[in-house]
């Protein structure tokens, strides 16, 4: 036991007087967050050195000292970023490694910045900050990625493919029509991403522990300073909320849906069986047996690594959901699964934009797809309300008798006869043929938010507006 338990000078700067003996070694390891929260440390420095300029400002510290607080602190990140900081387990996370070194640099002076604070508003602070640079981060990604299906959308808006329901051929549809789809999903998770921007930009610094404090400190100063909107309304709620950042990973959890059903959609289509695109060396692998293969691994990895995001928003939500007010220790396992998924979201959205840019499209391949599996049957229906007045229902059945008679003749619907279908029903003319190319089912789609190419091109400068 004796192995296990030490003296800690450590230990006593961040407690205090009330304990005498430093962690066991033990302790100490399931403690520390060092080893991820550093990520934090210019957040960390930020909001230390406007809460040290609001403590100058309300004459709650010198001068002097805050001037060698404020230097000190802007020589402790040059250090951090030129990589000759020595991160300290024993100071168990990046508040205490920096006000560490501070101290080490300026001396009892550095004791004065935690004044009128606590590491739990403190913490609360620099992972709002944190949490709001990645959004922005991820927000401008998406709409990069939207600029690109955008430009892909424009450059396909009359490729013709086919479109489906349950993976079973549909209506022909177009390929721009297609990825202009996947623009407004992106639109949506950039709205998601925004609210929870605008709800997390409270500012917790100067809620204390848990109570506030009893120094006259000006946290609309500090808010201002962050870029915060306000402080936030109350301490107790400020230091053990973490809303924020199940809302970010939950915006990401949908964000990644997205990415991923179109990841999907990547590897059926570059399949032998589909063929409808090819992606470039650049996002394919191959294989260490089989010489021939190109394999869509970008795409497969995206799609793969959704349920790493679906896991971290269960694994905060499951932390959160017992604690009682205000902060517990709990609560340190909030910042490695953000951490990983604002990794994760940055690099699929990444590759999703490289892949959009890099992949070429076979259109006979799709045209040619686009024309099996009665994909026009609707367009006779159609024709026959329009032209007959016919209730969609009665069409509906009539249009099915022709598919009917089509299949066991081995032939397409419009590649029937005009005997053929009125023997379907005698009151067809020639005029319901011309409805049934590919061409003209496509063409037809005018109502607003159709497939209509014309409606396409006007969709891709909507768009451009409206997210770009």
């Amino acid at each position: 036991m004796a192995d296990q338990k030490r003296q800690g000078a450590a230990a006593s700067a961040i407690w205090g007087g009330r304990f005498e003996q430093g962690p066991s070694e033990i302790m100490e390891r399931i403690n520390a967050s060092i080893g991820f929260d550093k990520r934090l440390y210019a957040q960390d420095i930020a909001a230390s050195k406007a809460h040290c300029e609001m403590l100058v400002r309300q004459n709650i510290i010198g001068e002097q000292d805050g001037k060698s607080i404020i230097e000190g602190l802007d020589k402790v990140r040059a250090e951090i970023e030129d990589g000759q900081f020595e991160f300290k387990t024993a100071l168990e996370d990046i508040h205490m490694n920096v006000e560490g070194r501070l101290a080490e640099m300026i001396g009892d002076a550095a004791g004065r910045l935690h004044t009128a604070r606590s590491r739990n508003d403190q913490v609360a602070t620099d992972f709002k900050l944190w949490v709001r640079d990645a959004i922005d981060e991820l927000e401008a990604g998406l709409k990069q990625l939207q600029t690109a299906l955008i430009a892909k959308a424009e450059e396909h808006a009359g490729t013709i493919m086919p479109g489906y329901t349950h993976l079973q051929t549909a209506q022909p549809v177009t390929l721009g029509h297609h990825l202009l789809a996947y623009v407004e999903m992106l639109g949506r998770d950039r709205g998601r991403l925004a609210d929870c921007r605008t709800r997390l930009n409270e500012n917790p610094l100067g809620s204390g522990a848990l109570a506030g404090t009893s120094f006259p400190i000006d946290r609309q100063q500090t808010a201002a300073t962050l870029g915060f909107d306000r402080p936030t309304a109350n301490s107790l709620d400020a230091v053990s909320d973490r809303d924020f950042a199940i809302e970010f990973l939950s915006a990401c959890a949908i964000t990644a849906t997205h990415l991923s059903r179109f990841a999907e959609e990547i590897v059926v289509w570059s399949s032998e069986s589909f063929g409808f695109i090819k992606l470039s060396d650049s996002f394919s692998t191959g294989s260490s047996m089989l010489p021939q293969k190109r394999n869509p691994d970008a795409a497969e990895l995206v799609r793969a690594k959704t349920g790493r995001v679906f896991g971290a928003l269960i694994g905060l939500l499951t932390v959160m959901k017992g604690l009682p007010l205000a902060y517990s220790k709990d609560m340190q396992e909030d910042k490695e699964p953000v951490f990983e998924v604002a990794d994760i979201m940055g690099l699929s959205v990444a590759a999703m934009a490289g892949m959009v840019t890099d992949m070429k499209v076979d259109t006979t391949r799709m045209r040619t797809a686009a024309m099996g599996g009665g994909s026009n049957a609707v367009d006779l229906a159609d024709w026959l309300v329009r032209t007959l007045g016919m209730p969609f229902r009665q069409a509906h059945h009539v249009t099915g008798a022709a598919v009917k008679l089509a299949e066991q003749k081995g032939c397409r619907l419009e590649e029937l006869s005009l005997s053929d279908l009125q023997s379907v029903h005698a009151d067809i003319t020639a005029d319901a043929l011309a409805c049934l190319t590919l061409d003209a089912s496509v063409a037809s789609r005018t109502s607003f938010g159709g497939t209509a190419p014309e409606n396409v091109k006007h969709a891709c400068d909507e768009a451009k507006r409206r997210f770009l």
